[in-house]
């Protein structure tokens, strides 16, 4: 059968959006091991249905009268090879079946797409980005979506076979009848999809992924020589609210896959019930593996909020947005149900229980890096960054933040702060640290060389938000976080590892007038640069380019010149006066190449700039100019 086929006379047909399309193309034509998941996605979103409307009846009670009972059920129909996921929930319009089904509105989809299209098994993918109505495409070759909002009279078809579109049509006069309030989806099974049509098959999926969702799940097979009967299959218990002594690991697994829409095992979990002036329940988890939308600009967090068992938004902002890769559920005893998006941004309850759980996931994350490493690392892996806006943003929690922080070093990787401490040099006072793009590159940094030549550690922060956060002032435990790319930095108090090669290299018998050569290097760079000085954090490498003291770091600079929002501040370049091409300046002074001032003082900044991983201003000139004196040193010989 084809979309041509389900059309009626009065049937609009559309085209699905392109990412659509391309999402149903993989659905039909990849196997994927765990089909399953077609059912739990569409459990789920039957779940929010019911809890939609469970909302909406709070300003409007007459939505519900006639059929307060919601519920979800489960038809396998083993004559017409078809299974029905129906609900009583909120129901949707024309114009939201159109929406809903036929557009995926989500920053990342590409990405999205393309992973999907590499992956052996999609599963976890499907999972993670949330387009679980799609993945019932795997086990069906056609979908019949029937529903009707609540208080509406009219109600609507959605039909599609997974091809390049679908059609909608005001629903016939049995459909309409059958489907008062709510959505019925009815999946025209495989031939390879039959087995879902067996009720210990249903009874194993609900079981597995469903047991705790907070509506009856009900099963209808068709019963011979008798009435079909609907029973219930799952245990539609609130999980937060039960003690955690009649808990096992695996329903928090479970209850975590409802909750957040995945299909990973969380790292940690968070059970508790605050008691006192406020009386809550929360549920907690934070993932293994890193979500799609984890860096979407909205940063909208993903913690639902209920009162007294009834959701009310998963839009509460009832942790600051660094905590957004936390999923669960926080059910409250005490705020009024009608409680508006403007009354929880103003609301003095929620803001305690903010301010409280904010701090408890925070010692839950301390108490985990002490006892269990491995995890915590896990955690730290795939959301550190996340975390680290939290030094940016939250200024009563960077201390907390700073020591809940890992960060790789010359020294190793994931070291904390108190390691970083517990090692200092002799006479070292400042923690030092290093920002760039790239781990390795920064490695590879001739900033590093005078602390590498004392053993000094030095952070190296390559995420994009250090550059933020660091240009606050912060010190840990008294000791102040220093940039080894601005402003002075000098170790001259901290001892050599090897005094007799330092010793070597302090011999100079090539009598370099310095303040001369500083000079001129700056007068051959002019505006290129705000200032030329001696330095001291150079040990091999010929110059290095350092920022202000007072001004902005290098790394920041340049992330906020790419969006044209720099300040224009220019850097300094800092010159080791031992170095043979500085030195090679001093004699160019006094004899007659003359000219070569100026491409040797060329030379050492585009240098610099390429060691920082930036491009010469003018990649051209660098080429010539390198030529150059290449050539003339030839002839030189």
């Amino acid at each position: 059968m084809t979309d041509a086929d389900v059309k009626t006379p009065t049937a609009e047909t559309h085209s699905f959006q392109a990412e659509v399309a391309e999402l149903l193309r993989l659905m039909v034509h990849s196997v994927y091991s765990e089909t399953d998941i077609f059912l739990r996605e569409l459990i789920s979103n039957a779940s929010d249905a019911c809890d939609r409307l469970r909302y909406e009846a709070i300003a409007n009670p007459d939505l519900l009268v006639e059929n307060p009972e919601l519920r979800i059920r489960l038809i396998p129909d083993k004559d017409a090879v078809t299974l029905t996921i129906a609900d009583n929930g909120i129901g949707m319009d024309r114009q939201e079946l159109i929406d809903n089904l036929g557009t995926v509105a989500r920053s990342g989809t590409r990405a999205f797409i393309g992973r999907l299209a590499e992956a052996k098994d999609g599963a976890g993918l499907i999972g993670q980005f949330g387009v679980g109505f799609y993945s019932a495409f795997m086990v069906a070759d056609r979908i019949e979506v029937v529903s009707r909002r609540a208080g509406s009279s009219e109600a609507w078809v959605w039909t599609s076979t997974g091809g390049a579109g679908f059609a909608v049509a005001p629903a016939g006069e049995v459909q309409a009848a059958r489907v008062k309030r709510g959505t019925e989806i009815t999946l025209h099974l495989k031939e390879d999809a039959r087995k879902y049509l067996e009720g210990h098959e249903i009874r194993r999926v609900v079981s597995t992924y469903s047991d705790h969702i907070q509506f009856p799940i009900e099963l209808i097979e068709a019963q011979k020589d008798a009435e079909d009967k609907a029973e219930k299959i799952n245990s539609a218990s609130a999980l937060w609210q039960r003690p955690k002594s009649e808990l096992q690991p695996e329903d928090y697994t479970q209850a975590y896959k409802t909750i957040a829409h995945a299909f990973d095992a969380p790292a940690m979990t968070l059970h508790y019930k605050a008691e006192g002036r406020q009386a809550y329940a929360v549920l907690l988890f934070a993932p293994s593996t890193r979500p799609f939308d984890l860096f979407d600009p909205a940063r909208k967090g993903h913690v639902k909020l209920y009162v007294r068992r009834v959701y009310i938004t998963d839009d509460a902002d009832l942790l600051p947005s660094w905590l957004r890769f936390i999923r669960g559920v926080v059910d409250s005893e005490d705020l009024p149900l009608n409680i508006s998006r403007e009354m929880l941004q103003n609301n003095p309850q929620v803001a305690a229980m903010r301010k409280a759980i904010t701090g408890r996931v925070i010692s839950e994350l301390e108490s985990l890096a002490d006892k269990n490493a491995e995890t915590f690392g896990q955690i730290w892996d795939a959301f550190g960054a996340v975390i680290k806006e939290g030094l940016y943003e939250d200024h009563e929690r960077r201390e907390a933040l700073l020591k809940l922080a890992r960060f790789d070093s010359t020294a190793g990787k994931a070291r904390s702060l108190r390691q970083y401490l517990a090692d200092l040099k002799p006479n070292q006072t400042e923690i030092y640290y290093l920002v760039g793009e790239n781990a390795e590159r920064l490695k590879s940094n001739p900033k590093l060389e005078a602390a590498r030549a004392r053993g000094v550690e030095v952070l190296l922060l390559s995420d994009p938000v250090d550059a933020f956060w660091t240009m606050l002032p912060s010190d840990f435990e008294g000791k102040p976080l220093k940039s080894l790319s601005k402003g002075e930095v000098d170790f001259g108090l901290v001892p050599l590892l090897d005094e007799k090669k330092d010793e070597g290299k302090t011999e100079d018998n090539g009598q370099t007038d310095e303040a001369a050569v500083i000079a001129a290097v700056k007068s051959a760079l002019g505006e290129r640069v705000s200032d030329v000085t001696a330095s001291s954090r150079l040990a091999d490498s010929p110059a290095c380019l350092v920022a202000g003291k007072h001004g902005p770091d290098l790394e920041i600079e340049r992330l906020l010149s790419r969006q044209s929002r720099g300040v224009g501040a220019k850097p300094i370049l800092e010159l080791n006066m031992k170095h043979a091409l500085v030195k090679a300046i001093g004699s160019a002074q006094k004899s007659e190449h003359g000219e070569d001032v100026n491409d040797l003082s060329a030379l050492l900044l585009e240098q610099a700039q390429i060691l920082d991983g930036e491009v010469p201003d003018d990649p051209a000139a660098f080429a010539a100019r390198v030529n150059r004196l290449v050539a003339r040193g030839l002839n030189a010989v």
